[in-house]
């Protein structure tokens, strides 16, 4: 009943319900009952498996020769580019699964049955054919990719598809998530994709189509970053501790196989779906301006010194002590070495005493913040915005210049060429410091990504990169988000500039009544578990 009156309660309504359709629906007492008296079931963490390893010695790869070129001048650097639109972002992993020899090796909170998820299994399947060797390791709880899809990529004797931190299969899904609730709780958070341990993408994308402008009711607005040189072999390393860690479970030892008929019928229903839409998007995709100029060897990347910080997956094991938060302590450290600027970009922002102190020491030492977060009406996680929504009288005081993205501001580009506005929500998960230091990964400043969940990202160490990106953030924040600013009388007004003319609202921008009531009542859900 409250998940039918308060759909939003919390993100983990929908972890439990995602397998639970006709339970969810018809939630009746009886239903409960026979589920607890079912008892819940667990998935055996202990048995053995084969370790695997990256491959080294690519350099002699296509994408080898491609990273030589890049930092041909600096040949001990590293070379990026940043990937800032979602098609340049789709385009750039399918375009490296084309040119991959050796491996593929991709780690990824999130993966969805659409035709984004469609696409990049296609091109996984079709490297494997190749004789490329692909390892999949997919967090389980928001991925809602049907079991019976997995195996169609597992049973490719060059895919090796790992489950992490699964829920067992046997039972009630929902019960077994809440019967082991303390290590069900525990997430993988972590992005990658690394092909011929020669490039690598890092950022805050998952794989679905609204992290890709493949959903026309609405966009992600998030960020990526191509990589080449050193970095990409410390990023193979994580993915290799995180691949070989206990929780990292074969997706055979938690899943039954069907019969090879319906594993037929599925197989031909994807080729189908691939050949409808999947050939166009594959098509848009690689063949973006960014994408051509990629190919044609156009791309003039920045080339920098830059440091890979990856929580060690054993945070999630025990009770997370200040010395594990190991990408928030480094993010923490790079924020107080600040001497003029921080802009911050993090859609789910729930800050701590230690993290407000961090704020009031760098506002006393005269840096400016800028933080861009998710408004009411933008936010897909409500409960997030409801505690969120606590601290923002405090953080305004404070000198803080806060900003939230307008949920109409999402411009989306039609197939005939026109545009419309849509839903927008933020997913960038980022910071700009003194124009020079660069954090992109896929941490949100929240107690879930601190004090939960496993987190990576790259910290890039370069005036031209973090100059550009400043200059670019702060043009275009003003288009896509409300300016919060105190009145008079202390209460908190939303200031934009929309089609030219000055806006100021006092009410929460585009949000429901409905919807302020819900976020007012969702106040009761514990932060450190958001």
């Amino acid at each position: 009943m409250i998940a039918k009156i308060f759909p939003q309660l919390s993100e983990y309504y929908n972890f439990l319900s995602r397998r639970l359709i006709p339970v969810r629906r018809h939630f009746g007492s009886a239903i409960v009952a026979l589920a607890f008296a079912s008892g819940c079931a667990s998935v055996d963490l202990e048995q053995p498996k084969e370790a695997s390893y990256f491959y080294s010695g690519t350099q002699n790869t296509y994408l080898g020769q491609a990273s030589a070129t890049w930092r041909a001048a600096s040949p001990n650097k590293n070379g990026f580019y940043p990937l800032i639109y979602g098609m340049d972002a789709f385009g750039a992993r399918l375009k490296m699964m084309d040119w991959a020899e050796r491996s593929i090796d991709a780690q990824y909170f999130l993966m969805k049955p659409d035709v984004a998820g469609i696409v990049f299994s296609t091109k996984l399947y079709q490297a494997a054919e190749r004789g490329v060797r692909v390892r999949l390791l997919i967090d389980d709880i928001f991925t809602t990719v049907d079991d019976r899809l997995f195996v169609l990529l597992n049973d490719h004797p060059n895919i090796e598809l790992r489950i992490f931190n699964p829920i067992s299969r046997q039972g009630l899904f929902a019960l077994n998530y809440a019967g082991h609730f303390r290590l069900a709780n525990r997430r993988m958070h972590n992005k990658s994709f690394i092909v011929d341990d020669q490039m690598a993408i890092v950022g805050g994308r998952n794989i679905a189509m609204e992290y890709f402008q493949l959903d026309s009711s609405g966009e992600f607005v998030d960020f990526d970053m191509l990589s080449a040189g050193p970095v990409v072999n410390v990023v193979s390393a994580a993915f290799d501790r995180y691949w070989n860690h206990k929780l990292a479970v074969p997706f055979e030892q938690i899943y039954e196989r069907h019969d090879q008929e319906e594993m037929r019928e599925l197989r031909d229903a994807v080729v189908a779906q691939m050949r409808e839409a999947g050939d166009s998007v594959y098509a848009s995709a690689i063949h973006t301006k960014l994408i051509d100029n990629l190919v044609s060897g156009h791309v003039n990347p920045v080339i920098a010194d830059a440091e890979v910080v990856v929580d060690d997956p054993e945070k999630l094991l025990n009770a997370v002590t200040v010395d594990q938060k190991i990408v928030a302590n480094r993010l923490a450290d790079a924020f107080l070495a600040a001497k003029e600027e921080a802009i911050v970009f993090t859609p789910y922002f729930i800050p701590s005493e230690r993290s407000l102190a961090i704020m009031d020491q760098a506002v006393a030492n005269g840096v400016r913040i800028v933080l861009i977060t998710n408004s009411l009406a933008s936010n897909n996680h409500t409960a997030v915005h409801s505690a969120y929504s606590s601290y923002r009288k405090r953080l305004l005081e404070a000198g803080v210049e806060l900003w939230e993205a307008r949920a109409n501001a999402a411009e989306v580009v039609k197939a005939d060429g026109s545009t419309q506005l849509e839903h927008l929500t933020l997913h960038t998960k980022g910071a700009i410091l003194d124009r020079r230091l660069t954090f992109v990964g896929s941490l949100n400043l929240d107690p879930r990504s601190i004090d939960i969940d496993s987190e990576t990202g790259l910290l890039i160490d370069s005036p031209e990169l973090g100059g550009a990106l400043a200059e670019v953030a702060m043009e275009r924040i003003p288009d896509i988000a409300y300016r919060l600013l105190l009145d008079a009388n202390g209460r908190i007004t939303w200031h934009a500039v929309i089609d030219g003319e000055k806006v100021v609202e006092t009410s929460e921008p585009n949000a429901s009544l409905w919807r302020r009531l819900t976020a007012w009542v969702l106040k009761i859900v514990p932060e450190g578990q958001l």
